[in-house]
């Protein structure tokens, strides 16, 4: 929701975090992207367990601090996993689970990419490009009208840049204001140590 904000600097409480959030979006499906390397699949979880998801989102969102799916119980986390239109996937290497792509497609074809990334230590490999193709390539159908996700100021220093050459165009700003959740226990204080704690 838009509201009125004055030029300059806003201080914020101790304890509250603000990120630039920007949404983008694409209307049509991109041309092909590079195919994942051999060894490595994306495959859908069609009975996600809440407690293996939460391990996985852990490992690949501390560092950028996602805390989203954190905030709620196990069993209301299950029942937002498997809600109609929500779909989970597992990105692997030789077995071994390495990424996370979650879609929630609603009823005006509207597609979210809602949560999508790999291990920390999976990153800078190269594997983005392909991943996110694999990921678009199931996102569009034709009853698909719309593909978007949002990044924020605490994602990885690279994300907004990756976004774009994927295809997606930003289309709206916003600022995210949120209690740190390190200091609420949602993350260990040690997350992302490059994120001062006030």
């Amino acid at each position: 929701m838009a509201f009125p904000l004055t030029d300059g600097y806003h201080l914020l409480p101790k304890g509250k975090m603000a990120a630039v959030v920007t949404w983008l979006d694409m209307h049509a499906p991109p041309p092909p992207g590079p195919a994942l390397p051999p060894g490595v699949k994306l495959a859908p979880q069609p009975s996600p367990d809440a407690a293996a998801y939460l391990s996985l989102f852990r490992a690949i969102g501390e560092p950028w601090l996602w805390f989203g799916r954190l905030q709620v119980t196990l069993e209301e986390l299950q029942r937002q996993l498997t809600a109609p239109g929500v779909e989970v996937y597992h990105l692997s290497q030789d077995a071994a689970t390495i990424g996370l792509l979650e879609l929630a497609r609603e009823q005006n074809g509207d597609v979210e990419i809602t949560y999508f990334g790999l291990l920390p230590q999976c990153t800078g490999l190269r594997l983005g490009p392909a991943f996110m193709a694999a990921a678009l390539e199931l996102a569009w159908t034709p009853a698909t009208r719309r593909v978007w996700l949002h990044t924020c100021t605490f994602d990885h220093p690279g994300a907004l840049r990756f976004y774009r050459k994927c295809g997606f165009q930003p289309y709206q700003r916003g600022l995210e204001i949120f209690d740190d959740p390190r200091l609420s226990g949602l993350l260990n204080r040690g997350s992302a140590p490059e994120v001062p704690l006030l």
